[in-house]
């Protein structure tokens, strides 16, 4: 990495929000990789337990506006440190008085969904140290917190068979509280200018203003195949394979280590050679990928292979959307990285409720996986009729490469 990127921000406050992003995505996706054993326990069919794991996605995706807005009034620092506490309440809350309904787990689900709101603290408050040259690989490492999911997915289903899946609510809360620490002493806001939002302007950048919809849109397919996918794997792997809760966990694990990893290499590799390059590479395999998934051939360690490789895609492809979001809303990050990040949202709970959905249905995965790829393919094809638009009419205002 070019030494450059180091002397041009703030280390310390771009590795905490990291360990901010990291932790806040391991509790957010918390009911992924336990839904097996809680849906056992609760006797949810396929469709209840996919809308369960769902909720914390929809719910963070909304949160993220107005936790933006709260940050632009109250600094990134302090609205992150309030966040992470509702989210320690609503753990020790749930750990201490249990979830025994499927309503219970989906209002804990909406609670969890204040810690996928941390995107709207976390990617700005490590963006507005760097500049333009260095925004893919600063939003890149902020945002490859969404690790923490490998970190639920390979611990939680051992613990929930060990202890409980209730006991696992409150475990979850040490980390936290250690990363809360380090979060408080560490990070510090940039010493830039950051006027308060209002719902007007979001307004403004939406109306009459195509390429925000058209960044929704790719963060959707992105993000949102990024985050289904490892909410809706684990279901996944036990229907269509017999794995036990563990083994899906572990193997889910992969799947998500490989889209953490890419995502800080996605924006690196988009400095280099433009996000558009990046992205139409992404679409591409992807699309791909999950259509050979769906037909089924290969069996259990080939299905695994092919989405271990296109989370690897899809985060890269993360990292590729957010290098190009402050070249063309450079004024307006915050306000874009809130839509945006809703948008990613939205996109996974679709994704993961609606496998659960169209499983329970048809009996099968098949057409919901080739609906995704046919999404891919979608947005492959408008991202290249957009390419040279976008590209000479962002030459003169920035630096990096589009």
């Amino acid at each position: 990495m070019d030494r450059s990127f180091w002397r041009a921000g703030h280390t310390p406050t771009l590795l905490s929000a990291f360990l901010y992003f990291d932790l806040s995505f391991m509790v957010w996706y918390l009911l992924g990789p336990m839904q097996v054993q809680i849906a056992q326990a609760l006797h949810l069919d396929t469709q209840q337990r996919a809308l369960m794991v769902a909720a914390p996605i929809l719910c963070g995706a909304v949160l993220r506006l107005f936790l933006g807005m709260f940050a632009d009034r109250v600094g990134a620092k302090r609205a992150g440190l309030i966040a992470q506490a509702v989210v320690i309440a609503a753990l020790l809350v749930a750990w201490w008085l249990g979830v025994d309904s499927f309503a219970q787990a989906l209002l804990l689900g909406l609670m969890l969904g204040v810690a996928g709101a941390s995107f709207a603290v976390a990617l700005p408050l490590a963006s507005r140290w760097y500049p333009p040259e260095h925004q893919g690989t600063a939003m890149g490492i902020a945002g490859a917190g969404n690790s923490g999911t490998v970190l639920a997915a390979l611990f939680a289903p051992a613990l929930a068979a060990a202890f409980g899946y209730q006991n696992v609510f409150g475990l979850a809360c040490i980390p936290l509280l250690l990363v809360l620490a380090v979060f408080a002493v560490c990070a510090k806001d940039a010493p830039v200018d950051t006027p308060s939002k209002h719902w007007a302007d979001y307004g403004r950048v939406l109306v009459g203003n195509r390429d925000s919809w058209w960044f929704m849109l790719f963060y959707a397919i992105t993000f949102g195949g990024f985050a289904g996918f490892a909410s809706a794997l684990p279901g996944y792997f036990h229907d269509q394979f017999g794995f036990e809760p563990k083994i899906a966990g572990w193997a889910t694990a992969a799947c998500v280590l490989a889209g953490s990893v890419m995502r800080p290499l996605g924006g690196a590799i988009a400095d280099r050679i433009g996000g558009t390059r990046t992205l139409l590479a992404v679409y591409l395999a992807v699309a791909t990928l999950v259509a050979v998934a769906a037909l089924g051939f290969g069996g259990p360690v080939a299905t695994v292979a092919l989405f271990v490789l296109t989370l690897l895609c899809l985060g890269a492809g993360n990292g590729a959307v957010f290098q190009l979001v402050p070249q063309r809303f450079g004024a307006d990050i915050g306000l874009m990285t809130g839509l945006i990040g809703m948008a990613g949202g939205i996109g996974g709970f679709l994704l993961a409720a609606g496998m659960g959905v169209l499983k329970q249905h048809t009996g099968s995965y098949a057409l919901g996986l080739w609906l995704f790829a046919g999404c891919a393919a979608l947005a492959w094809g408008l991202l290249a009729s957009l390419r040279h638009q976008w590209r000479h009419r962002w030459a003169a205002l920035s630096a990096a490469r589009v």
